[in-house]
């Protein structure tokens, strides 16, 4: 055996977009439902894990052999969820080194970074099955309970036998058509340096960031306080039901003679310079609250793992026509740089959840 082409199926109640991979295999109801494969470019098989079928020993051993390169698309979400499916622990990982991923290829081309896309612009013969979204919320995605489904909150192979054979073409399907996407692009072979950057980017992806939870989750109550405050502050002041609504809010203006035609940024800046008190006391607070956003930090929260460490944050040449890595998750390359020179007591009263110290400046505004 030189080579395997694998796709997965998976289940997992953990939102894979918003948490990534990672975080989606540590899940305690995570399996592999579908494991199809191709030995060296042959026939393509499937092995139906949910209805209790096994991996072959031959095939479990090549994905740790490093002599035998392993294909697929997107590939560092089956060397992932294989990793946890060998019984390897959060932080340990199947090494990456001899995995190859076909959407990196097409990446290298300026094509599309998904199978579907990249198929329809090769015009490959066997292309990704467009039933598989449907599917795949079927069988890979938590339900909501009905009267019809009889309360249960996952669809398994014996709840629609006919889709599940469907599913089961469409697991082959995609292996077809990523094998197809090798053939068409046999003749451009990406260079070993790209490779070797491919693989060192994974290595980073596994690795991780570690994360400071406590002050995470202590600037999301912040945040939330911060907010209810803010609100109640302009609802006492205007009488608004919701000052949070641009259109109420630039309607209070208006019928307080300050007509405007946007609250952005640097609209409400420029009222600051001629508002009376009244109303300046009203966009300052709505200043406040256009900067109070935890966003990145929900997203921390998303994707951490049970190690405290965040993974998964960079897509390798996720600008295909560039090769430039792209964010993913807590996007960490928007970070903007900190230049405050009382950062660290600022993150030590976040920490111990110090919320009329850090809000002090606005005690006048909200009572």
């Amino acid at each position: 055996m030189k080579s395997l082409s694998i796709d997965i199926e998976t289940y997992s109640s953990v939102n894979l977009a918003k948490s990534g991979v990672y975080r989606y295999v540590e899940a305690p109801d995570f399996e592999i439902l579908l494991f199809s494969y191709s030995v060296d470019g042959g026939a393509v098989q499937v092995i139906d894990l949910a209805c209790g079928e096994k991996i072959p020993a031959d095939i479990l051993g090549a994905l740790t052999d490093e002599s035998v390169t392993k294909w697929a698309f997107n590939a560092g979400f089956e060397r992932v969820c294989l990793s946890r499916y060998l019984g390897l622990p959060t932080g340990k990982y199947i090494a990456p080194a001899s995995w190859r991923c076909s959407m990196v290829w097409a990446a290298t081309m300026g094509l599309p970074l998904s199978l579907e896309g990249v198929g329809a612009v090769l015009g490959l013969e066997k292309q990704k099955l467009t039933e598989g979204k449907e599917l795949i919320k079927f069988f890979c995605q938590p339900c909501t309970p009905t009267k019809a489904n009889r309360q249960r909150t996952r669809n398994l192979p014996a709840h629609a036998p006919d889709k599940w054979l469907n599913f089961k073409k469409y697991n082959i399907r995609d292996v077809e058509a990523e094998m197809s996407i090798q053939a068409k692009l046999a003749k451009f072979p990406v260079p070993d340096s790209v490779w070797e950057e491919y693989h060192l980017d994974q290595e980073i992806n596994d690795r991780g960031v570690a994360l400071d939870m406590t002050l995470v989750q202590a600037a999301i109550a912040i945040d939330g306080r911060s907010r209810s405050e803010l609100t109640a502050a302009m609802k006492k002041l205007t009488e608004l039901d919701n000052p949070n609504s641009v259109q109420q809010m630039k309607q209070w203006l208006a019928d307080n003679g300050m007509k405007t035609d946007t609250l952005g940024k640097k609209a409400v800046a420029e009222l600051l310079k001629t508002a009376p008190p009244e109303l300046a006391e009203v966009l300052i607070l709505r200043q406040q609250l256009a900067k109070s956003s935890v966003k990145k930090y929900q997203a921390m929260e998303n994707a951490v793992c049970a190690d405290g460490r965040a993974r998964g944050m960079f897509q390798f040449y996720g600008a295909n026509r560039t090769g430039r890595w792209a964010g993913r998750l807590i996007q960490m390359q928007n970070l903007p740089q900190n230049h405050l020179p009382d950062l660290a007591q600022a993150r030590a009263l976040v920490r111990c959840g110090d919320f009329d110290a850090l809000l002090w400046p606005l005690v006048g505004f909200m009572g």
